[in-house]
């Protein structure tokens, strides 16, 4: 049986499509890295935590130490090793005599918060598992502790939101970082960041949010239904008219934030099946100034549909529902399928709130952008990697429908995995490099003269 290598899902590059079981594969030869675990799905959440090396997020040596002890195709070995990391960092954190400058306690906190969220990375099978919980209250807690102690504290913020299309009422959860003070004082660009699946927005902070910080760009962080904290909180899960859950991050800024935020400069990034989410709520919001897509998603449900072999599809296809949904499941308590398959059928069950992995399906139906493509009226940066495995070939898509408002770039070699897992410097430089282009700063004279206007 092979069904489910679909389960790379929305966010996991290194899983490999021809390894369905949890054999080791041989084919590292033919990764741009070295490969830390022969486990896909673990390797790539160690290149994860050592990307987050670069932002105080990470250890290097803490995190060759997880890799080292790991079991491959073992998830509880996995919560485990990261689980007691986590629990050691935290004891380092909270000991006064390490609590001697703000950077030696925001360091040690936010590397705890992100042991805590690798530790709950592959939990999501049993949903009463009480660590889902536990472990996310941990993570929020270390990471509050860390943003408390930047120049300009982090504030955690939460926004009331409609989805008329489902009749529902949530509350979109964000997080407001303020670029410090320049010697002119005028209003900054400014970066809202929604990630996609899997990945919380703390995790957001050290993809996008320090780089941002550090080149004087304000950010807001947000997730809506489906993600980590409005699933936990609310029970929600994801909605495609993800415009409702947009929507109120802009309006906040546009009331709350309008002294300190160049509306003319304000830029929408969605990460991995983000780059849905954001391309859909930028149809719908016209304020944006450019929005980035880290990588274009056109359509969720093909990108299922080719990972499964032509018999499974049809099955579903067809309507067969239920002969569909036992494959899939006796499949899964086998204990055979791959943990990046059975990461991403769990989480993908969890998030999307259903038990029947042909709802799932089903629900990825509505994930696509070719109703709204031509809504979206400014310039879009579509990243594309050279090792992309489950949006494959759709950032070029979405870059042909957007025709001249979009820059397709290509990230190849070491930053070619999903979302340049593990080149935080190149996404980084290369998507600010862009922005420059696009919005250039205004010269001094003129920031003087709207200042005085205002």
């Amino acid at each position: 049986m092979y069904i489910f290598s679909v389960a790379l899902v929305f966010c996991h590059p290194t899983a490999r499509t021809d390894s369905l079981t949890n054999e080791p594969n041989n084919s590292s030869d033919n990764s741009p890295t070295l490969e830390l675990s022969p486990d896909s799905n673990f390797n790539f959440n160690l290149v994860i935590a050592l990307g987050n090396a670069l932002t105080g997020g990470a250890d290097i040596g803490p995190v060759l130490g997880v890799a080292k002890n790991l079991m491959p195709g073992d998830f509880d070995s996995y919560s485990e090793e990261w689980y007691k990391l986590a629990n050691m960092t935290k004891a380092q954190a909270e000991d006064p005599a390490n609590a001697f400058d703000s950077v030696n306690v925001r360091d040690t906190w936010f590397s705890a918060s992100h042991y805590f969220r690798r530790a709950d990375e592959n939990i999501h099978k049993d949903w009463d598992d009480p660590l889902i919980n536990t472990l996310w209250e941990e993570q929020t807690a270390a990471f509050d502790k860390a943003i408390a102690t930047l120049p300009k504290p982090g504030q955690r913020i939460q926004l009331p939101a409609t989805s008329e299309r489902g009749n529902l009422n949530f509350t979109v959860e964000a997080i407001w970082y303020e670029a410090q003070e320049s010697k002119d004082n005028h209003k900054r660009p400014t970066l809202i960041i929604g990630n996609g699946f899997d990945a919380a927005q703390e995790d957001s902070y050290h993809y996008f949010v320090a780089p941002a910080l550090a080149r004087g760009w304000n950010c807001i962080t947000y997730e809506g239904p489906g993600q980590p904290t409005v699933l936990r909180n609310q029970n929600l899960g994801f909605i495609p008219d993800w415009e409702s859950a947009l929507i109120p991050v802009v309006d906040y800024l546009f009331t709350e934030k309008e002294d300190v935020v160049d509306t003319e400069r304000l830029v929408l990034i969605g990460n991995s099946f983000g780059g849905y989410l954001a391309a859909r709520a930028a149809a719908f919001e016209p304020r944006l100034s450019a929005a980035i897509l880290i990588g274009g998603v056109w359509d969720a449900y093909p990108a299922f549909a080719e990972h499964l072999p032509e018999e499974i599809v049809a099955l579903y296809e067809a309507g067969n529902f239920s002969a569909f949904d036992e494959t899939v499941r006796a499949f899964r308590a086998s204990d055979e399928m791959a943990t990046s398959a059975a990461f991403g059928l769990d989480h993908g069950l969890w998030a999307f709130r259903t038990h029947s992995p042909s709802e799932f399906f089903t629900q990825s139906k509505e994930y696509h952008i070719r109703d709204v493509v031509d809504q979206i009226n400014m310039p879009v940066f579509v990243g594309d990697a050279e090792f992309e495995t489950f949006f494959r070939g759709q950032p070029q898509i979405v870059s042909d429908a957007l025709g001249d408002r979009a820059t397709l770039h290509v990230f190849n070699g070491t930053a070619g995995y999903h979302c340049q897992s593990g080149a935080n410097q190149e996404l980084t430089r290369t998507i600010h490099a862009w922005l420059h282009r696009v919005l250039p700063e205004r010269e001094d004279e003129e920031v003087e003269e709207v200042v005085a206007e205002n």
